[in-house]
């Protein structure tokens, strides 16, 4: 049997409600079956989600494991993979139309690529939908400081469902440390930048689906979930400091390459463990800060009045109270209309009534 050009490799647990559009947006992109294969990972699901996976065979090649979380999966799957290039998908995700065409017509045409992403369409539990793209087809390498500044601007675009990897390359970068039950593709994306040339294409290919089991995005103000993220954002940073520092990356390109995982680390160690309100205006103002490096005077006055309450408040009262406006659907109406959000100039937002 030929090898074919890419593995379409979809990660899953407990997915049966979603499992069969994730599925059938890969079967039904516009590519040749002879140059693509289709392996799911199934990471120990205890509901319908393998027997409605067997209803694709052969289609679908399906792999079966104990319960270990997206690194495991990622280390059982990724060995198995046979095409040249992997693009990934999660299980409650589905790809857009064209989606495959666009970023292997990409791999080919840029051979010092080894990692391309995309812009991203959320779907909410409303049905309505709000799309992150950037402004402008974007090549990088995350080896320098400089480099690494654009990385971390733009790493939105290179979560599971929308980065695609060689394979070569990635299996390289194996074993994923298991800690990292989520946030595996993170480890995985940022030794691609730093290894090889990035790009970024200016569309939305998926569809990212939030809802009440996300194992990142949790609808709900949960101090369990916030601890296992603290574990794993502490773990994450760790793990890649030891792995840059073994790639022999200069010291001040891995603090810029860590610096964000570090705040968001501390920022649910807040959450988690309370603080004193100096420390949420600070950790606050510094991803702030990260996120617009070159913030315009409007932006800074928006993040001052955000920020208040935190001067006050104990950190979980204020990311709770926080929590609570941004559920509100009266609160999310004004400040829609009244007060919008900021958004980095290399970003381009767009809300939607439904899909």
């Amino acid at each position: 049997m030929s090898r074919p050009y890419v593995t379409a490799l979809i990660d899953t647990f407990n997915h049966e409600r979603f499992i069969e559009r994730a599925v059938t947006s890969v079967l039904e992109q516009d590519f040749p079956p002879s140059e693509m294969e289709v392996l799911v990972v199934d990471d120990g699901s205890s509901d319908a989600t393998p027997e409605i996976l067997a209803r694709f065979a052969p289609r679908v090649r399906l792999l079966r494991k104990p319960n270990g979380g997206q690194a495991s999966a990622f280390n059982f799957a990724i060995p198995q993979a046979r095409g040249e290039i992997i693009a990934f998908l999660d299980g409650d995700d589905w790809w857009a139309p064209g989606k495959l065409a666009r970023v292997s017509e990409t791999m080919r045409a840029e051979g010092g690529v080894s990692l391309v992403g995309h812009g991203i369409t959320e779907v909410r539990l409303d049905a309505s939908t709000h799309t992150e793209l950037l402004r402008e087809t974007f090549r990088f390498r995350a080896d320098t400081v400089a480099g690494a500044r654009l990385f971390r601007k733009r790493k939105s675009f290179l979560g599971t469902s929308r980065m695609t990897l060689r394979a070569e390359m990635v299996r390289g970068f194996l074993p994923v440390p298991e800690e990292l039950v989520v946030e595996a593709d993170e480890y995985l994306f940022t030794l691609a930048a730093v290894a090889s040339s990035v790009m970024v294409l200016p569309e939305s290919l998926v569809f990212y689906r939030i809802h009440n089991h996300n194992l990142f995005y949790a609808t709900s103000f949960s101090q369990k979930g916030f601890q296992r993220m603290k574990r794993i954002m502490t773990a994450l940073a760790v793990e890649l400091d030891r792995e840059l520092t073994r790639r022999k990356l200069g010291p001040d390109v891995i603090e810029t390459l860590l610096e964000e995982i570090r705040a968001e680390a501390k920022r649910l160690c807040l959450l988690v463990d309370g603080g004193w309100p100096w420390e949420t205006v600070q950790t606050e103002w510094h991803l702030f800060c990260m996120m617009f490096e070159r913030p315009v005077f409007r932006q800074r006055v928006l993040k001052i009045l955000n920020l208040a309450p935190a001067a006050f408040l104990p950190p979980r009262t204020y990311y709770a109270a926080k929590d609570w406006l941004v559920r509100n659907p009266t609160f999310r109406r004004s400040r829609r209309k009244w007060l919008p959000v900021s958004v980095p100039s290399h970003v381009k937002r767009i809300d939607g009534t439904g899909i």
